[in-house]
């Protein structure tokens, strides 16, 4: 199921206050009726991204993100046009690592008539994505399977991909905050993302707009540690964030503009 214009707007809604939204709230945002309303939550429930609660709703949990199936439909035209974009910074022949998370499997849905390129993942939809392609050769790194997440975590993960010299580092992240944090929702996790990073010459980092002020506990670095930011939409509050990090931001959309942000 891809969720309806205004589902979407309802979750950005509530991934951009403190989590919760009343259903009073979100009929006022809408000419609407509350009926469709409510059946727009009970789907948005239903499918796990949101939770319900007695006059609204909320996020699902604080500290966990929601299942990788119920992800992939969340932002869907944002992620497809971040990976476009991401295609065209990836030379033929080249090494690429692709982290876990939606926007790398599209990424990797995107990279399947590059040719030459040698990918190292720990994501297991990207592998099955690419698994497609004879022109790609694909290392899936070994660990602990998260079934909800569909990837591989944990030091065996973690030393296999320590043994790559990559040129590209492509990986997405679970919140950034307004100090510039890339926040996981995992010490695993912010392993692998820290891993992806110190072994590649090019870091690269795809989030939709929806990263941007959204809460996870574990901090794997800083806007400094990428070197280029690829995003749907760059709001003005999080571009000044960006003044302090030397980074190359890449805003896509209808004109994919592109602009740097120095110290």
């Amino acid at each position: 199921m891809v969720l309806s214009p205004r589902q979407q707007s309802i979750v950005d809604k509530l991934q951009n206050t403190n989590g919760v939204l009343s259903s009073t709230e979100i009929t006022s945002l809408f000419s609407v009726s509350v009926q469709t309303i409510r059946k727009d939550l009970n789907e948005l429930s239903e499918l796990g991204i949101v939770r319900r609660v007695h006059g609204g709703i909320s996020l699902p949990g604080d500290n966990h993100n929601i299942s990788f199936s119920n992800r992939k439909v969340m932002n869907l035209a944002a992620k497809q046009h971040i990976a476009r974009k991401v295609v065209t910074l990836l030379p033929e022949n080249s090494s690429v690592f692709l982290g876990i998370g939606t926007t790398p499997q599209q990424v990797a849905l995107a990279l399947l008539d590059h040719p030459g390129l040698t990918v190292v993942t720990n994501n297991i939809n990207v592998s099955l994505t690419l698994s497609n392609s004879p022109k790609i050769q694909t290392y899936l790194a070994g660990g602990l399977v998260r079934p909800g997440d569909e990837d591989t975590m944990g030091p065996e993960t973690t030393a296999f991909l320590s043994k790559f010299n990559i040129q590209y580092g492509v990986f997405g992240v679970g919140g950034l905050s307004q100090k510039g944090q890339l926040l996981d929702f995992s010490v695993e996790e912010s392993s692998v993302s820290q891993t992806i990073m110190e072994n590649s010459e090019t870091r690269i980092l795809v989030a939709d707009h929806s990263k941007i002020n959204r809460y996870a506990p574990v901090v794997s670095g800083t806007l400094s540690d990428i070197d280029i930011l690829v995003m749907d939409v760059v709001s003005d509050t999080f571009r000044q964030c960006c003044m302090a990090f030397e980074l190359e931001i890449i805003e896509v959309g209808t004109t994919a503009e592109s602009l740097s942000c120095h110290k």
